[in-house]
């Protein structure tokens, strides 16, 4: 079985490159969905244009009428590459710096092998999905009834991942990634002479209390055995050094495991800026934009997860504050979704993701299309 794997590995190589110079932002992702288009024409799967820019690949089973899915992201990121590879970016400003035109390879070789069978025992569904770093095409694909059209029973997921060894694949059930969302808060005071402060409502003033108001919800409102996090990434308020600034905004974003605490955060931050406009006289405004639920893998997907491997392959991994959109497939059915290690201190291959020197060996290619040959086999897809 896994010497056809051997024999692609080159073909699965060469698409990862030539998909790692065209990154696309979400929902633009036109050439990269061209160029899955045709790979998957060519290995006579019957396809399906989804969520715009989105490509469904679906092969009939011989005695199942229930699918199996497997997934990949698309999108690339606003980041301006500087690993010096001679397949770097094409695209000025934009890198696949999280592992994405991996995901599509692998899916693609995987592919490959499926195509190659004379035939298989189960319905498979290969989702290759846009706009996974926003603003979201899991939850269009879901909205559009793929999943219910197909009539899929599970899907999987995979992501390449530097925090783990190559060769290891991390797995665990439960909530593995959190619930996010991003914050907007706009404070408005009165403007003035910093040489006459009592004659001004100092927004810089109010916005320190405001935020160190803010590190109170994690630590005193959050019991210490939930996982949460609220974090303030920017600040911008001000004109000159003598001048009261009239008004600042802040952003940051929201993370937590559970939606009981995640409404929690949002609910306190309320509270904190009513009872902030009453001491200080000032008008805050605030926007909280709800992102992707958390990713919660089923328990059964687990332990079938867990038999398929081997022994040696298997990192336990522990729950993570990043996001996925993955999570709003699991809303619909059972899904388990997995990181793929990638970290080879020997290679320098240890750059966070969304790093600008992001990159992996071509190793963790033909391990991602072994894995998912592994789950097939064990759901007796082949």
């Amino acid at each position: 079985m896994f010497e056809l794997i051997d024999s692609i590995k080159n073909e699965v190589v060469d698409m990862r490159k030539y998909l790692h110079q065209i990154p696309e932002l979400g929902f633009q992702e036109v050439k990269t969905s061209k160029y899955i288009k045709e790979r998957l024409e060519s290995l006579g799967f019957e396809l399906e244009v989804v969520a715009g820019t989105g490509i469904v690949a679906f092969k009939k089973g011989t005695s199942s009428e229930k699918a199996i899915a497997f997934r990949s992201d698309i999108d690339g990121l606003r980041v301006k590459e500087e690993t010096g590879l001679p397949f770097a970016s094409k695209e000025e400003n934009h890198m696949h710096a999280c592992g994405h035109d991996g995901h599509m390879s692998i899916l693609l070789g995987f592919a490959t092998f499926i195509a190659s069978l004379p035939s298989i025992k189960r319905d498979i569904v290969l989702i290759f999905q846009p706009a996974e770093e926003g603003p979201g095409g899991a939850e269009v694909i879901v909205k559009e009834g793929i999943l219910k059209k197909y009539n899929v029973e599970s899907i999987f997921g995979l992501h390449i991942l530097p925090d783990i060894e190559e060769g290891k694949i991390g797995i665990n059930y439960g909530p593995i990634m959190a619930q996010c969302g991003e914050i907007e808060i706009l404070i408005e005071g009165k403007g003035g002479h910093g040489a006459m402060p009592h004659t001004s409502i100092d927004t810089i003033y109010v916005t320190s209390q405001l935020i160190s108001s803010y590190q109170s919800i994690v630590s005193r409102n959050i019991e210490p055995i939930e996982g949460a996090v609220l974090t303030i990434g920017k600040i911008n308020g001000g004109e000159a050094k003598n001048v009261i600034a009239e008004e600042v905004k802040i952003e940051g974003t929201i993370r937590a495991y559970r939606p009981e605490v995640y409404n929690t955060i949002k609910s306190r931050i309320q509270e904190i800026n009513s009872g902030i406009e009453k001491m200080f006289g000032v008008k805050i405004t605030t926007n909280v934009i709800d992102m992707y639920p958390a990713v919660n893998n089923d328990y059964d997907l687990f332990n079938i997860m867990k038999e398929a491997l081997d022994e040696d392959e298997i990192h336990i991994l522990k729950p993570m504050m990043i996001a996925e959109d993955f999570s709003y497939y699991q809303q619909e059915i059972p899904g388990f979704f997995f990181m793929l290690g990638s970290r080879n201190e020997k290679l320098n291959y240890i750059y966070p993701l969304h790093h600008c020197k992001f990159n992996f060996s071509d190793e963790v290619l033909g391990h991602g299309v072994k894995t998912y040959i592994k789950i097939a086999n064990k759901l007796g897809i082949i």
